[in-house]
């Protein structure tokens, strides 16, 4: 049911779906070279074939949804971490307290050479 193109109630004559279409005088060559093309092109059709790969798609997309949504499960489960910014504040001041000086940032000079080692 899934494949049906139209419903028996909607399918007509042929006259009407092809009255608008022209008259046509083509030559025999183009007539030969379709007919060539067309039963070269045609073969059996095997409808399991197509069940098979509608029945393929269907599932791996139902797999990507199921994956998706495992997913996104997972990223809901985690709790987001709160932090009371005034706590994080005085740990920041009482860190800074606690730090111990800084050697001293001035550029350091080269020691003298003596005068033996010109």
């Amino acid at each position: 049911m899934g494949l049906t193109l139209r419903y028996p109630y909607e399918v007509r004559g042929e006259a009407s779906y092809f009255e608008d279409i022209p008259e046509l005088k083509l030559p025999r060559e183009m007539l030969d070279l379709a007919t060539h093309i067309v039963n070269t092109k045609s073969g059996h059709f095997d409808r399991h074939y197509s069940r098979t790969d509608t029945k393929t798609r269907l599932l791996t997309c139902s797999r990507r949804k199921r994956l998706a949504k495992r997913s996104s499960h997972h990223a809901k489960a985690a709790a987001p971490r709160v932090v009371n910014l005034m706590d994080a504040l005085r740990a920041s001041i009482d860190a800074e307290k606690k730090k111990a000086l800084a050697p001293s940032t001035e550029v350091r000079r080269p020691a003298k050479r003596k005068a033996s080692q010109k």
